[in-house]
């Protein structure tokens, strides 16, 4: 038996469990979320944080239903996220003029810096993750996911 027939636990694998590409892929995304959640976790953020900020900063000011859609954050919880964003001085919440029945969103100054320090804290997280690829390697993975992504977005 070899060393990559073993588990993470040291358990042996079938032969047939190890070349499916959706166990494959399940595996590297539960190390992944882990990786990412924890590292976020150590400096106060989580990546719902991390996604609106980014919108924000990409495509301007929304209100919540629009950053609902951009980020794929259910509106229902859309709300608390935007709760502890506002709370750290990070997003701030307008009326919006054309209906007031509803907020506009927008990035403050100190949300720009801390979306600057999460992409550090990220590209280390992802330096972590993709270590035993070399760049040409990295760069052909993330063709390769982007392009099975946007396959099956459109499904």
């Amino acid at each position: 038996m070899t060393e990559d027939m073993l588990d993470d636990a040291g358990q042996e694998t079938p032969e047939r469990l190890r070349r499916r590409a959706s166990r494959l892929l399940s595996h590297v995304t539960m190390q992944s979320d882990r990786l990412v959640t924890d590292g976020l976790a150590k400096v106060d953020a989580r990546r719902w944080h991390y996604a609106v900020l980014a919108s924000l900063e990409e495509f301007g000011p929304g209100s919540q239903a629009t950053l609902s859609r951009r980020t794929g954050i259910y509106r229902s919880d859309m709300v608390g996220v935007l709760n502890e964003l506002a709370e750290r001085h990070l997003v701030e919440r307008a009326p919006d003029p054309g209906d007031r029945r509803r907020n506009v969103i927008t990035i403050t100054a100190q949300g720009r810096r801390q979306l600057g320090r999460l992409d550090k804290v990220l590209d280390d997280l992802h330096e972590e993750l993709l270590a035993p690829l070399l760049p040409a390697e990295r760069e052909q993975l993330m063709d390769l996911l982007t392009r099975l992504a946007d396959h099956h977005r459109g499904n």
